[in-house]
């Protein structure tokens, strides 16, 4: 898991330093430049969006995973455990746990975050997670000069998630199919686009209820091949 606690580690260094250059951010500047990184969020999305080969799989996995999350409150978790985390670090505003869901997302949703866990996991090559440590120690230094140190505390769920596929994965990888992952990473662009939507404040969407999309992905990519279905 040594990729994983790299990432981790990259993503709590990143804070640290963007939190160095928040001192003396005007509220201006601190605005436009969110704004910058809701489209740059905005654009990696649909980068990863446009991968889809069927796009059918993608909107029932939208649909079936959306209705998952809403009946388990996905969304509604996470701001409580931000709002956990704010209430023992001082927060206030709801900073804190704005950062920690908006980033939390970020940093799991996406192939690098899969792929790279279960190279680490199955081979010991953590040269994918290591790429992912630098480009999310980066944004990370970004995101906390605007938004907080409340980014710090998505490594906890980097360390979680990420390293909960690297120790599942043998099982995973005799599993997971090309088609699957190319899909998995479809849904989970459109869900970082919502992120990206959030961002901006052009409507507040609930990706956290989301989540369920990316594993209804994998069913149905699963299901397309089994019933040989074309399109």
């Amino acid at each position: 898991m040594t990729g994983t606690i790299a990432n981790a580690a990259a993503i709590v260094a990143g804070t640290a330093v963007g939190l160095i250059f928040r001192k003396g951010i005007s509220e201006s500047i601190n605005n436009t430049v969110m704004s910058g990184i809701g489209l740059a969020v905005a654009l990696i999305g649909f980068k990863m969006a446009f991968k889809t080969e069927n796009e059918l799989i993608v909107i029932l996995s939208l649909v079936v995973g959306g209705i998952i999350g809403e009946v388990l409150n996905i969304e509604g978790r996470l701001a409580k455990l931000g709002a956990y985390l704010e209430s023992k670090v001082g927060g206030s505003d709801g900073e804190v746990a704005r950062a920690f869901v908006t980033t939390s997302l970020i940093y799991c949703v996406g192939a690098m975050a899969i792929m790279g866990a279960l190279e680490d996991g199955l081979s010991g090559n953590a040269t994918t997670l290591y790429a992912k440590s630098l480009l999310d120690g980066t944004s990370a230094v970004i995101f906390s000069s605007t938004m907080g140190f409340g980014v710090a505390f998505s490594a906890i769920p980097v360390l979680i998630y990420q390293g909960a596929i690297t120790l599942m994965a043998g099982v995973l990888k005799s599993f997971l199919t090309p088609a699957m992952i190319t899909e998995m990473t479809a849904t989970g662009g459109l869900l970082i686009v919502g992120i990206a939507s959030n961002i901006l404040g052009i409507k507040a969407i609930k990706v956290g209820n989301l989540l369920p999309a990316i594993i209804m992905a994998i069913f149905f990519s699963w299901l397309w091949a089994k019933l040989n279905i074309g399109i």
